[in-house]
């Protein structure tokens, strides 16, 4: 057979693959979260019905995982045995998240937190396919956009808006994501273990990592990724051209989702390259060994970069062109859980059990299997980034160390599997191959895994609750008690658009509610916070400028500050009202202070805007002001 023909067939033979799981995944993920959607169930926090068929459907997806199982190790039906693994995988997401979110229009957490500027960043790039930063007009976008521009796009396929399509969206990615880590894993070891690895490491993502949706999808398919950059750096003939294409594309990836998981990933993948490197050199003591690992270094660089640019571009082109920009803040946040090294391994629970045995495994197991090597790098990988996050606080920083923990729990998860599967048959052998201890083995499994996966929405347990008590962009709130003031955001909208006459995407509105541009793509001219804003956006100087016109006495000077102000200066501002006029609530960093964010109140005299120039509605508790000439 001609070199490089068998990879080739392989490689084409995985991507057919996913390609026809995505198509199922997608098709499981649509007609389960429509079924939900056309009752009307209780909320989750006041009733146990969803939670019932939560655990219904779960056992349903296990049992499609034990036939995956049984057909690939008796080598028949293999088409039956992959069908069975990707229905399994993607219904076990839909039903484990979309049944307790049956009865709200809202994902986890809902618009609060970090989701509201996720949700904002959703709404303008389904408003436009154009790569556009959430908050500030006439910058290119600072946070990848890969995730939210997909979303977006799915947003317009079904005719729905960035708040709504938000679930529906997040869910059907995780579940594809599930079949094509599935089909990678396949692609790595035999077929029925790579159904428990996948069924194991998707139900650790849907509890650990599900909140964060964009990076949920990068955790699951980390542990498979470093397999397949180990097969491409440690190789001891030519060849692992494909693993490296492929660790290029998960690079790439992961770029264009999350910097952070990219900035793990790419330290992940050097260190993988030095090991590789002290192993090939004390076997063959000579030095030539290094170049085809850093020629391979180079090419998953490469690959990586051509597809990060396709986010990043705009941006660092508008940087170093020198365009006026402040430090960002986004690294200064430093919880209790960054400032202490991550065991899980040593938590009282199931999950924490399995981490153990995967921590006993890599022990065990990292001088002998390459499986051991790849995902032993990744969790060394973890804690070097976890010490060098803590002396960065020195300099007044931090790397973020804390959101790293869910894929520290997957990859010592993926181990687990393995130190089970290979412990249990190690068992089996040294007691003389009983012929129930297998039934016993696959029994203590099952069960295991189903006390785990049934606890999952209890784990999600405040994430779900938010998700119905917030008020979605229709006004309602799933638990049927009465909506906060974004009940008011579509009478706030209607007013906008009338008095400016101009499209939302061309209208700039000051506000600290700033969950008003979750839901509508107008463009804002303060952010949230400085730990979500755009560098270029000068936030603080931002922030500054707003306090000053706070200060101005009458409408002609205001007007003259918001001409000459340097950035485009608001069309309109949504205040609340208070004692002494119109008030604001903005964010400032102090860092290293925790939490880290102060909130302080600036108020607009009233007097400011009793002017022709300006138009003033109340609305609920708000007062809209817009300027007209």
């Amino acid at each position: 057979m001609t070199v490089g023909v068998a990879p080739a067939r392989r490689t084409a033979s995985a991507v057919g693959e996913i390609v026809l799981g995505v198509i199922v995944a997608v098709v499981v993920a649509t007609v389960g979260l429509y079924a939900f959607s056309l009752v009307q169930w209780p909320a989750f926090n006041s009733s146990n019905v969803t939670r019932a068929l939560t655990t219904l459907g779960q056992v349903v997806a296990a049992a499609l995982f034990a036939t995956s199982t049984y057909l690939y190790r008796i080598r028949k039906w293999p088409w039956i045995a992959r069908l069975a693994a990707w229905v399994g995988l993607s219904g076990f997401v839909t039903v484990t998240l979309g049944m307790p979110l049956a009865a709200t229009k809202l994902y986890l957490f809902g618009i609060s937190v970090d989701q509201e500027f996720r949700t904002e960043y959703l709404t303008r790039l389904t408003d436009s396919a154009s790569l556009r930063d959430m908050t500030y007009t006439d910058i290119p976008p600072f946070y990848p956009a890969g995730w939210f521009w997909l979303g977006g796009r799915v947003g317009n396929v079904l005719g729905m808006d960035g708040w709504e399509v938000f679930k529906p969206y997040a869910i059907g990615l995780l579940a594809v994501t599930s079949v094509v880590a599935f089909v990678l894993w396949k692609a790595l070891i035999r077929s029925d273990w790579a159904v428990a690895v996948s069924a194991v490491t998707t139900a650790l993502v849907v509890a650990y990592a599900s909140p964060e949706a964009y990076s949920a999808v990068i955790v699951l398919l980390f542990a498979p990724a470093l397999l397949l950059a180990w097969g491409a750096l440690h190789r001891k003939a030519a060849g692992g051209w494909g693993a490296a294409a492929g660790t290029g594309l998960f690079l790439g990836v992961a770029a264009t989702f999350y910097t952070l998981y990219l900035g793990l990933a790419a330290f992940t993948v050097v260190l993988m390259a030095l090991f590789a490197a002290v192993l090939s050199y004390r076997e063959r003591k000579t030095w030539n060994v290094l170049v085809p690992i850093a020629i391979k270094v180079a090419a998953i660089a490469a690959i990586s970069g051509v597809i990060a640019a396709t986010v990043w571009l705009p941006y660092l082109i508008d940087f170093l062109r020198g365009a006026p920009s402040t430090s960002g803040t986004a690294l200064h946040y430093l919880p209790e859980a960054g400032a202490t090294l991550p065991f899980p391994m040593f938590e009282f629970s199931m999950s924490g059990a399995l981490c153990l045995i995967g921590t006993v495994w890599l022990a065990v197991r990292f001088s002998s299997s390459r499986r051991a090597q790849a995902l032993g790098v990744g969790v060394v990988s973890i804690y070097l980034w976890t010490l060098l996050s803590m002396a960065a606080t020195a300099a007044g920083t931090t790397l973020l160390s804390f959101r790293l923990e869910a894929v520290l729990i997957v990859l010592l998860g993926s181990a687990g599997v393995f130190g089970f599967l290979e412990g249990s048959h190690a068992i089996y052998q040294a007691i003389n191959e009983p012929p129930k201890f297998r039934i016993a083995a696959v029994a203590v499994a099952i069960i295991g895994a189903m006390a785990f996966a049934q606890n999952i929405p209890q784990v999600l347990q405040s994430e779900i609750t938010v998700a119905y008590s917030d008020t979605d962009g229709d006004g309602n709130r799933a638990d049927m008690r009465p909506p906060s003031a974004v009940s008011y955001y579509r009478e706030v909208d209607d007013a906008l658009t009338e008095q400016t006459g101009r499209p939302r995407d061309d209208t700039v509105v000051l506000t600290a509610d700033t969950s008003f541009l979750s839901y509508y793509p107008y463009f804002g001219f303060q952010g949230l916070t400085s730990h979500y804003a755009n560098p270029l956006a000068q936030f603080d100087q931002r922030a500054a400028a707003i306090e000053q016109w706070t200060e101005l006495e009458t409408p002609d000077q205001l007007v003259d500050a918001l001409d000459t102000s340097q950035w485009r200066a608001p069309d309109a501002f949504l205040f609340r009202r208070g004692a002494d006029g119109y008030t604001l609530r903005l964010a400032e960093d102090v860092y290293p202070n925790d939490p880290n964010v102060r909130r302080y109140t600036v108020t607009f005299p009233e007097a400011l805007f009793e002017d022709p120039r300006f138009t003033v509605t109340d609305i609920g508790p708000f007062a809209l002001v817009v300027r007209t000439a």
